[in-house]
């Protein structure tokens, strides 16, 4: 319990920290680029119009002031409207956010389906070849930018065979394609983590002592060996899903999908620094909740885990 106790304590302290650092990079580059009104004022714009502009949403303050008062807002949720849209930006993020953590979560299951079944598939068959096979696959996946993979996947599923559509969100088959780009690369990871663990753990007595027993391997490997070996990849998943959600902006401007990626892409082509700023603080707050959620998760499926916790914490 103490272990919980301090384990939240720090998550906190880093959701601060994370939050201060990630505002402050984003005034910081968001000004650097010149004057924020140039991305969403017409050209032609005279610059009274501007000068009213700039004091309406006080960018004619000294930078300082500015820098306060936008840290003072981030932590009272308090994003102000999009300069765009003219409308709060923490609702334009969160109207989008559904549609994102959807596409996030079936690349996560996706991801840790595929990783999971080749590293028992590959522990069980003990084939080299196979393993070299997987091995590379999984280095490609690893390689290959997801924009390009993004892109092949149209051209053969979408546009030659005519399988799924190219793009937008239009009912579950059109998650497929950005689920399956976006699951490339954790599903190697997730594969490479598990087959080392899996390697190590078989080598341990009690996985010895199953087979004594008579147990059929099937029941060894899913009920002894995956449970303990599936930590360090649980691990990685829960902090790689939440940078699934803010690594979707690629994935959602190559096929078009209207999610919370998308908007901060535009967002920040268009120096519209309220809602980045909103989808920035809303994605730290998601990777520390996250977190929290698979430290539990791994408490309950390894409970050494807990346990050696609370011994180095007593």
């Amino acid at each position: 319990m103490n272990h919980l106790f301090d384990q939240l304590l720090r998550r906190i302290a880093q959701l601060i920290l994370t939050v201060v650092t990630t505002s402050t990079v984003i005034f910081v580059l968001i000004h650097a680029a010149g004057d924020p009104t140039q991305g969403f004022l017409q050209p032609g714009a005279s610059p009274e119009a501007r000068e009213q502009v700039r004091a309406r949403l006080e960018l004619d303050s000294p930078l300082w002031k500015q820098y306060l008062a936008f840290l003072g807002r981030t932590f009272r949720f308090d994003f102000g409207e999009s300069w765009r849209d003219h409308q709060p930006a923490l609702d334009a993020v969160l109207q989008r956010l559904p549609s994102t953590l959807l596409l996030a979560a079936t690349a996560t299951v996706l991801a840790v389906t595929i990783g999971v079944m080749l590293a028992l598939a590959t522990s069980a068959l003990r084939h080299p070849a196979l393993r070299r096979i997987v091995d590379l696959g999984g280095l490609l996946a690893q390689g290959v930018p997801a924009f390009w993979l993004g892109t092949i996947l149209i051209l053969v599923f979408a546009v030659r065979l005519q399988w799924l559509p190219a793009s937008g969100k239009d009912g579950p088959a059109s998650l497929i394609l950005p689920a399956f780009t976006l699951a490339a690369y954790p599903a190697s990871i997730v594969y490479r983590l598990l087959a080392t663990e899996l390697a190590t753990v078989e080598r341990q007595p009690y996985i010895a002592t199953a087979r004594s027993k008579g147990l059929p391997e099937r029941v060894v490997r899913l009920r002894h060996a995956l449970p303990n070996a599936i930590t360090p990849a649980l691990a990685y998943i829960g902090v790689q899903l939440g940078f699934l959600v803010g690594g979707t902006v690629v994935v959602e401007s190559v096929f078009a999908y209207p999610g919370v990626g998308r908007l901060a892409l535009q967002a920040a082509s268009e120096r519209d620094l309220p809602v980045v700023h909103a989808f920035a603080v809303i994605v730290a707050v998601l990777i520390v909740v996250i977190g929290i959620g698979i430290d539990l998760l791994a408490a309950l499926l390894d409970p050494r885990v807990s346990r050696g916790a609370e011994r180095r914490f007593t």
